[in-house]
C-alpha cells in the first residue's frame, strides 16, 4: 500500500481540506477538477466519469489521476467519498444526534464535546485571520454608502447579527432576507460605492453566491465569510475569511463565525471613533 492510499482522506471534510492545503502545488489541469468537485459536489457524487470529463472539458483518464493523486484507487473510490457526504446532508437531525452518541456521556459529555469543537474553531479563527484583512474590510464598511448583507440558512444568524450590530452604531443596512424572493433584485440596486456582506458555508447557498458574483461583476466590493479557500465566495470577494474547519461534524458549530462578526463590528465602530485599538 502506497504512502498516499494510507493517508488519504476519509470523509468530505477531511477531502476538501486536503485539495486545499494542496491546491496551489497541483496541476492546472487538476486545478480544474479539484474546483469543479468542490463546486459541484453532487454531480461528482452521481456523474460518470465520463459526463463530469465533459463538463469539466478533460479526458476520462485525467478523473482517474485526481482520485490517484488524493490516495484513491481512482474516480469511483473518490465517488463514494462524495456520496457519503449527501447522505450525512440529507439526513434528518434525529439521525445526526443518533451519530453524536458514543461520542460523550450524558450532558456533560455533549457540553465538553462542544466546547472543545468551538475551542478549536475560535484557535483556527485567530491564526486564519489576518489583521490586514480585518482593516481592510472594516475600511470598506466605514466607506461605503449602503452595507448589505446576505446569508441563508446556517449562515443567516450571523448575518442577522451584523445588521443588528451595524444598526446599534447607527448605520443603516439591508438585510437581503431573500423574503418573497427579492434578494436578487434588492442587490441589483446596489453601487460601486457601496459593500455587500455575503456568509455561506458548504453546501453553499446559490441565493449568496449568485448575489455575490452579480455585484463583483459590477464593481460592488465584497467581504466574505466561508470556509475554505475553495469556497465560491472567495473569488467574489474583495476580502474573504475562512472560518470553519468542522465540516465532518454532525452539527458545525457557529462559534467562529459570529466570533468574527463581533470583531468586525466593534473594530468598524473604533474606526468610527477614532479610538485606538487596545493591545492584545
Amino acid at each position: 500500500m502506497s504512502e498516499n492510499r494510507r493517508q488519504r482522506a476519509t470523509d468530505y471534510g477531511a477531502l476538501r481540506e486536503e485539495i486545499a492545503a494542496r491546491y496551489e502545488q497541483i496541476s492546472p489541469q487538476m486545478r480544474r477538477i479539484a474546483e469543479f468537485a468542490l463546486r459541484h459536489p453532487n454531480e461528482v457524487a452521481f456523474g460518470t466519469v465520463a459526463s463530469i470529463a465533459d463538463q469539466v472539458q478533460v479526458q476520462p483518464s485525467s478523473l482517474v489521476r485526481f482520485g490517484k493523486l488524493f490516495g484513491f484507487e481512482g474516480y469511483s473510490d473518490l465517488q463514494q467519498v462524495f456520496r457519503t457526504r449527501l447522505i450525512a446532508y440529507s439526513s434528518s437531525y434525529e439521525d445526526r444526534v443518533k451519530a453524536l452518541q458514543g461520542k460523550g456521556n450524558g450532558e456533560d459529555g455533549l457540553l465538553s464535546q462542544f466546547v472543545g469543537n468551538g475551542i478549536a474553531a475560535l484557535e483556527n479563527l485567530r491564526q486564519s485571520t489576518s489583521e490586514a484583512d480585518l482593516a481592510q474590510a472594516v475600511k470598506l464598511l466605514k466607506g461605503a454608502d449602503k452595507i448589505l448583507i446576505v446569508g441563508q440558512g446556517r449562515a443567516f444568524p450571523v448575518g442577522a447579527y451584523l445588521s443588528y450590530a451595524l444598526m446599534r452604531f447607527g448605520r443603516i443596512n439591508i438585510l437581503l432576507d431573500n423574503t418573497g424572493g427579492t434578494a436578487e433584485q434588492f442587490a441589483a440596486l446596489a453601487g460601486r460605492r457601496d459593500t455587500l456582506i455575503a456568509i455561506s458555508f458548504e453546501p453553499y447557498s446559490p441565493v449568496t453566491v449568485n448575489i455575490a458574483k452579480a455585484v463583483t461583476a459590477r464593481g460592488v466590493p465584497v467581504i466574505g465569510i466561508s470556509d475554505g479557500r475553495l469556497s465560491p465566495l472567495v473569488k467574489a470577494a474583495t476580502v474573504s475569511f475562512d472560518v470553519e474547519r468542522d465540516a465532518g461534524q454532525p452539527f458545525r458549530s457557529l462559534v467562529a463565525p459570529m466570533c468574527l462578526a463581533q470583531v468586525l463590528v466593534l473594530s468598524f465602530g473604533q474606526a468610527l471613533s477614532g479610538a485606538p485599538k487596545k493591545g492584545r
